[in-house]
């Protein structure tokens, strides 16, 4: 296996992060809540709060408003990929803005087909989870004028469609899932590329 980094932030959107009605919808990451704990079952992901207070990502099965496609369960970036959308879009994009629930420092961009094996996470109490069905994440519009500080009034034109294209094949991460027991993982936890594993 090749060691690709270790787990810095974990975070779940507790609503959906696309607000408004069609065609007039934006990008709003106050749902974003950031979570020293996540969990994970075959359901999805769950945030846990300090307290223990459980949390439903919306792409969870359960969540009443469960925005679930049955391979969008779990979303993965990597720090490498931000440094990139930060070049393109501007230092004011934070790590984490885009929504993902597990948050890797990772010094090189990953492509799909270096995960297509899979994700294996390494978590500190001896687990080890395998995350599989790896696909590429693709980007919304609302993410991309969001990230270019596009005017929400303003109809999307040429520059739009090219802020998606860069957000693609894998820059805005990827999806996969898993169905294990329920395990939880935390900042610090390894992360690997199956890929290489026997």
């Amino acid at each position: 296996m090749e060691l690709l980094g270790e787990i810095i932030r974990l975070q779940i959107q507790t609503t959906s992060l696309k607000v408004g009605e069609r065609p007039h919808t934006r990008y709003d990451p106050a749902g974003i809540v950031s979570v020293p704990r996540l969990g994970l079952e075959p359901g999805g992901v769950n945030g846990f709060t300090d307290d223990g207070t459980r949390l439903n990502d919306v792409h969870h099965a359960q969540h009443p408003r469960s925005k679930s496609r049955g391979t969008n369960a779990i979303s993965v970036l990597f720090t490498a990929h931000y440094d990139e959308i930060r070049n393109r879009f501007g230092d004011w994009l934070a790590d984490g803005i885009a929504g993902e629930n597990i948050l890797v420092r990772c010094d090189r961009h990953l492509s799909e087909l270096e995960l297509r094996s899979g994700i294996r996470i390494a978590s500190s109490d001896g687990a080890i989870i395998d995350l599989e069905r790896v696909i590429v994440a693709d980007p919304c519009v609302e993410f991309s004028r969001y990230a270019m500080r596009f005017p929400d009034d303003q109809r999307p034109d040429r520059s739009v469609t090219e802020a998606v294209q860069y957000l693609s094949d894998g820059m805005r991460g990827y999806y996969a899932i898993y169905q294990g027991a329920p395990v939880s993982i935390r900042p610090g936890d390894l992360v690997y590329a199956a890929s290489s594993a026997a």
